[in-house]
């Protein structure tokens, strides 16, 4: 594709994040939505421009589509003095020759009519198509139709804009609003991409029919419900075709919140029973599966995924709603609602609520959060992650030697954590994990004190019977998650994480009210927290193997950490790793991916694994029996002697908890890399959707290096373009230097930015040396021979400037020079050189001060050379200084 010069395109859309988010006003209007397909077309290196652009759009809308042409008005960039942009008259010119009547013409700042995507990058004024949903009926309503983008400059990371070499356009018109006016309705939803939809909400949920209302006429908030639903479920199928599914961290937490956004709206405004969501894809695939096949093919697992988030979250809403409720109850009027338990409704992950919907909730009850609350415990809860992400610094509470001691003296077991392993995969590929009932054997104060009971708001230790909560070990991160008291489930004990010691497993857990030794609890896992570690703990096998693969079978493993962000992992090496072979890593570790094997797991007596061919030990004392875990081969066929299995797969002893087939890792990236100690390299790793972005990442900068490259092969005769392109070289290097993205592709780009930074140094070293001899010459004919040559010279560069100054100085080595240069806003730069055999007290630096200092500026320098800068409006008087200065001393 990267040889198209005109393109037309329809592409999927999602706006709910970042700088373009629209999901808190889907539903309140009726144009809003989180995914809408856009129509465009483009035209890359100059194909065409705005004459081209606007003519074809207007003949598209007034005689393809028959829009009458007094319906449509046209708005352009008016200009922008800060920025130094003049108003584009080009583009009101050229709407004026095409019969837009002046009337309809209007001009706008940067906010409406500058586009751009981000803080830097390509940019330009566009020029909007809006339609008149009112007619002749009286006073205009505007709805934007059509964008189109004129791409003609560059946003820099210093904010300047500088001119693109070539222009492009990019236009970009809404689907929804196209079929609206072709079909005479005000808003999109009364269109049929969304009538299917929302009679089938009305014989789903058995409300009264949409009427279309927003605001206060919309009582009961009945067809914003009607909106969001069916906004929402397109969203959802969309992105779940995809391949992105509702999750804990970037554009899966976004989803995550749009399909809660979408059940409690369902729920509790339109009444709708458990399940129905899933009842509305099959009408979403009807409507866009001709235009997006994979919708069709991905539709029983988009029923499947969306039914049980809706499931899980429809028993976390109950809840939430219940505890909120009973909260509310012991609350004064005035009362701020507590921190805490807002807090405990959101720590349980995925299967609590998020704390903007909470908030949301108690707004509509019209109580206040306590905001200073919640945000001290923000604060405890990012200290605590930094700690899991370095597990050297302290690790919260303990049980020390005398506490370890007494509990031995009373007979008390180990904890049974076997629960832990209790999961398993739903038809969907989703997984499906357990609770746990225990027993309270005993609590423990923050100081590590025994105690029989905690009251309300304590943090403390918890020692329970059993547990199916991951105590931090192995490299991996602990659980997290929350218990509630048996009877009493409406109350939720946030349980940050578990620790082992001495074979006793401590939860850390904050007490919303007391808890006493011998109460019955019922333990929950944060099952996305816990997915996350189960996909990075079989992504550090899979790494494992595959860089025993790639160095050779005698490569040890020294040590790995993971948790939900990211894995580290340790590895013995004779020399730094190669960009071929980090590559090659990343490959072997996408086959294993591809291949979705199976991952088996099984206790088995640590001596049938003393003399494996294959299997790695760790320097660690591995209890009996011990867990082996093995990917693509059942475990007693890895541990047949005869069948070399431990020696063609992963195959390792380990305790930690992982996915039961490998397809779920999605992908594997390595993004960091460096050298710990001599032998030993560090490793860091992203899996699934953030590895994919990383990848986006590479790609997107490769690209931008290679245009660097083409535009510096081309030349240029001009010093100021050769110095910008070594200023995007070193903006370049700055970005490939701190981008999450592959290491492989990281050290191949700074090799090549490299290169082609000395490159662009020597092009402005010789476009510089040869603007300086020009200039040279051109003094020379000014200046008869003499000791003093004091001038103006305009050059854009200070660099220049010196050379300019060391030319002349080597033409005629008994003339002492200075040279200023005006600069724009009255800046003037200056250099200078004094001829050998002067008297001792004429120096350069002390000639540059007395200019400089003149002129308000500075100056730098040693007694032969100098360099300065200064602001004046009055050059001839610093000239004077310059000239009498010089005398003066000579």
């Amino acid at each position: 594709m990267a040889g198209f010069r005109r393109v037309a395109n329809s592409q999927k859309c999602v706006r709910a994040g970042g700088r373009h988010n629209d999901l808190e006003d889907v539903g309140r209007d009726l144009s809003h939505h989180t995914f809408f397909e856009m129509l465009g077309n483009w035209a890359f290196g100059g194909e065409y421009f705005k004459e081209e652009a606007c003519r074809m759009a207007w003949e598209l809308l007034t005689q393809v589509y028959g829009i009458p042409e007094d319906r449509l008005w046209v708005s352009y960039f008016g200009g922008d003095p800060k920025a130094g942009l003049d108003p584009d008259l080009e583009s009101r010119d050229i709407w004026l020759s095409l019969g837009v009547c002046a009337s309809h013409v209007l001009s706008f700042g940067p906010q409406e009519n500058f586009w751009e995507m981000g803080n830097t990058g390509p940019c330009g004024p566009c020029t909007e198509i809006h339609y008149d949903l009112a007619g002749r009926g009286g006073a205009p309503q505007l709805v934007e139709l059509w964008n189109l983008v004129f791409i003609q400059h560059n946003r820099e990371a210093d904010g300047s804009l500088q001119p693109l070499p070539q222009r492009h356009v990019d236009t970009g018109m809404g689907l929804e609003r196209l079929v609206a006016v072709l079909q005479g309705t005000h808003s999109t939803y009364d269109t049929d991409l969304f009538s299917p939809l929302l009679d089938a909400i009305q014989q789903g949920c058995g409300v009264s029919p949409y009427l279309g209302r927003v605001g206060a006429a919309d009582e009961g908030r009945t067809d914003m419900a009607y909106r969001v639903v069916a906004d929402h479920i397109r969203t959802l199928s969309v992105c779940i075709a995809d391949g992105v599914c509702p999750g804990m961290s970037g554009a899966p937490l976004v989803l995550r919140r749009i399909l809660r956004r979408a059940v409690r709206f369902s729920t509790e405004v339109l009444r709708a029973p458990p399940g129905f969501l899933g009842s509305l894809v099959p009408v979403v695939v009807e409507t866009l599966g001709d235009a997006y096949p994979e919708l069709r093919k991905h539709s029983a697992q988009i029923v499947n995924l969306v039914s049980e988030d809706e499931a899980a979250f429809l028993a976390s809403l109950q809840r939430g709603r219940h505890i909120i409720d009973q909260t509310l109850r012991r609350l004064g009027p005035s009362d701020l609602f507590p921190a805490e338990v807002a807090w405990s409704l959101s720590l349980s992950g995925n299967l609590g609520l998020p704390l903007d919907l909470v908030e949301l909730m108690l707004e509509e009850k019209g109580v206040q959060l306590d905001s200073a609350g919640l945000a001290r415990l923000a604060q405890e809860e990012t200290q605590h992650r930094s700690r899991q992400a370095e597990p050297a610094q302290e690790r919260g509470l303990q049980l020390n030697v005398h506490a370890l001691g007494e509990l031995q003296r009373r007979g008390v077991p180990p904890t049974d954590d076997s629960p832990k392993y209790s999961y398993s995969l739903r038809p969907s590929g989703g997984y499906e994990f357990g609770t746990c009932e225990a027993q309270v054997l005993q609590l423990y104060t923050e100081d590590g004190t025994a105690v029989a009971s905690v009251g309300k708001g304590q943090r403390c230790g918890l020692l329970l019977d059993k547990t199916n909560f991951y105590a931090e070990q192995g490299g991996q991160a602990s659980d997290r998650g929350y218990l509630v008291r048996v009877g009493q489930e409406d109350v939720l004990f946030p349980v940050p994480r578990a620790q082992v010691c001495g074979g006793f497993i401590l939860h850390e857990a904050v007490a919303p009210e007391g808890l006493k030794v011998g109460d019955q609890v019922q333990l929950h896992v944060d099952e996305a927290w816990r997915l996350g570690c189960m996909e990075k703990h079989t992504a550090t096998h899979l790494l494992n193997w595959a860089l025993r693969q790639t160095l050779g079978p005698g490569t040890e493993q020294q040590g790995s950490h993971l948790n939900p962000e990211r894995l580290r992992f340790d590895v013995a090496t004779q020399a730094p790793l190669t960009p071929e072979q980090l590559r090659a890593v990343e490959g072997t570790v996408q086959e294993a991916v591809g291949q979705d094997e199976a991952v088996y797991m099984e206790e088995v007596a640590l001596a049938r694994t003393a003399h494996v061919p294959g299997l790695r030990f760790l320097d660690e004392v591995y209890p009996d029996p011990v867990r082996v875990v093995s990917v693509g081969v059942p475990v007693a066929e890895a541990l047949d002697l005869a069948s070399q299995a431990a020696l063609q797969t992963s195959v390792e002893l380990c305790c930690g908890t992982h996915l039961l087939r490998t397809g779920a890792v999605g992908d594997l990236v390595i993004v960091g890399e460096r050298q710990l100690s001599r032998g030993t390299t560090r490793l860091l790793a992203v899996t699934g959707e953030q590895a994919q972005q990383a990848r986006e990442v590479g790609q997107a900068l490769a690209q931008e290096v290679g245009a660097a490259a083409e535009r510096l092969s081309r030349g240029s005769q001009d010093v100021v373009e050769a110095q910008r392109l070594s200023k995007d070289m070193g903006r370049l290097t700055d970005a490939v230097d701190t981008a999450v993205m592959p290491q492989w592709q990281r050290r191949e780009l700074q090799a090549t930015l490299k290169v082609l930074q000395r490159r662009a140094n020597t092009a402005i070293r010789k476009l510089e040396t040869g603007q300086a001899a020009q200039k040279t010459q051109e003094l020379l004919r000014r200046h008869s021979e003499g000791p003093l040559i004091v001038d103006t010279v305009s050059t854009e560069s200070l660099s220049v400037l010196v050379k300019v100054v060391r030319q002349l100085c080597e033409r005629a080595p008994r003339t002492s020079v200075l040279l200023l240069s005006p600069q724009p806003l009255g800046h003037v730069l200056c250099a200078c050189q004094v001829a050998q055999g002067t008297t001792p007290a004429f120096t350069a630096e002390a000639w540059a001060l007395a200019v400089c200092s003149h002129m308000g500026g500075k100056a730098w320098g040693s007694q032969v050379v100098a360099q300065g800068t200064g602001t004046t409006a009055d050059l001839e008087a610093a000239l004077r200084t310059a000239r009498a200065y010089a005398l003066n001393q000579l």
